[in-house]
This record gives C-alpha cells, sequence and structure tokens, in this order.
C-alpha cells in the first residue's frame, strides 16, 4: 500500500480496537471518545465512520465474521466429536464475540448484511449443536441457545488484564466442558484459580 493508504489502514485498526474497549465498557459513550483512545482526530475517525451507529455496525460485523470463521473450522474438523465441539467453544470464548451482544445488543438499527450474517451464524451454531447431539458426546437438553447464553456468561468474566481474564475464562470454560459432555469428563482445570486479592481489588477506586 501506499503511505497514505498504510497510514489510514493503520487509523482504522486503532479506531475499531478503541471503540471496542469504549463501548464495551460503556454504550452510552461519545464517539469523540473512541478518537480519544485511538489517538486520532475526530475528522480522521469522521472520514471513515460518518456515525456513532457505522462504528457499532462495524464492530458487530466484524464479530459475527469472526464467529463464522471459528464455527466452520470446526465443522470442517472431521476428527473426535468431542474435540470439534470443545475447540468451538474455546474458540467463541477466545473471539470473545459475545462482549459486544451483551453490551451493544439494541443500541443501534441493524443492517440487512448484518441480519445476513446473523442468520449464517445462527445456522452454523446449529449444526455444531447437531452433530455433536447425534455423535452422543454433548447432552441432548442443552439447547444451541443455552449455548449462546453460556458464551455470555464468559464473556462477563472480566478481572486483571487481558492475559488474567484469558486464563479464566478458559478455566470456568473447562468446568462448563465437563457438564456439557456426555458421558461426564473431569478433566484438570487450566490456570490459576482466582485469588481474594483479586476480586476485592474491583472495588478500590
Amino acid at each position: 500500500m501506499s503511505g497514505r493508504k498504510a497510514q489510514a489502514a493503520r487509523n482504522d485498526e486503532l479506531i475499531l480496537k478503541a471503540a471496542r474497549a469504549v463501548f464495551t465498557a460503556d454504550p452510552g459513550a461519545p464517539i469523540a471518545a473512541v478518537a480519544e483512545r485511538a489517538g486520532v482526530g475526530i475528522s480522521a475517525l469522521y472520514r471513515r465512520y460518518a456515525s456513532k451507529e457505522d462504528l457499532l455496525r462495524k464492530l458487530c460485523l466484524d464479530g459475527l465474521e469472526l464467529y463464522i470463521a471459528v464455527s466452520e473450522k470446526a465443522l470442517d474438523d472431521q476428527g473426535d466429536p468431542w474435540e470439534a465441539f470443545a475447540g468451538y467453544m474455546r474458540g467463541i470464548v477466545d473471539a470473545d464475540s459475545s462482549s459486544l451482544t451483551i453490551k451493544l445488543a439494541g443500541t443501534f438499527q441493524p443492517t440487512p448484511e448484518l441480519g445476513a450474517a446473523a442468520a449464517r451464524a445462527s445456522e452454523l451454531a446449529t449444526r455444531i449443536h447437531a452433530r455433536a447431539v447425534a455423535a452422543g458426546v454433548l447432552r441432548p437438553d442443552v439447547t444451541t441457545a443455552d449455548i449462546a447464553l453460556l458464551f455470555e456468561q464468559m464473556a462477563s468474566v472480566k478481572l486483571g488484564d487481558e492475559e488474567r481474564t484469558g486464563q479464566l475464562r478458559h478455566r470456568y470454560l473447562a468446568l462448563l466442558l465437563d457438564a456439557l459432555r456426555r458421558p461426564a469428563s473431569h478433566a484438570a482445570l487450566p490456570g490459576p484459580a482466582p485469588e481474594d486479592a483479586e476480586l476485592s481489588a474491583r472495588w478500590v477506586p
């Protein structure tokens, strides 16, 4: 890319990263807070996104596309049925698209493009669920909606920095996977358990 195009691409990456951090913390935050966090001028932001809603739509579309990519990879896995399902669960937790659902659902008007991506994501989730149930590795009384809400529960786990949050999410995901598996498995939990000091630190302003 030319120097100007490369700079525009870098700015876009900074804007989207900042927007995700700002709006998942406070969906009502002004778009100026995104520019400030990204370290770009407000004019540079508006050249790329004409409104806050445009920026929110882009964030959610990126999240859906990542969800779709993880899901398609899981469906392509023709190995052990449980490992394919568990890999899907881990991949979605790492993608963290559910953080966007929790904070941004209902805050903007979706476009047909978003609707199509959401339908594709739902179709893939249904196929992954059905395949695991048919293989006898997933509890048949667990629905795709159950799993969607479990993803949101995992996304609500936030403690310390990004690395620590990831450790804890995978720790609790391991517990969930044990509960979902048929027959039950009791693998060792990954990552160290949270400490009292970590929990109490959240209350310090």
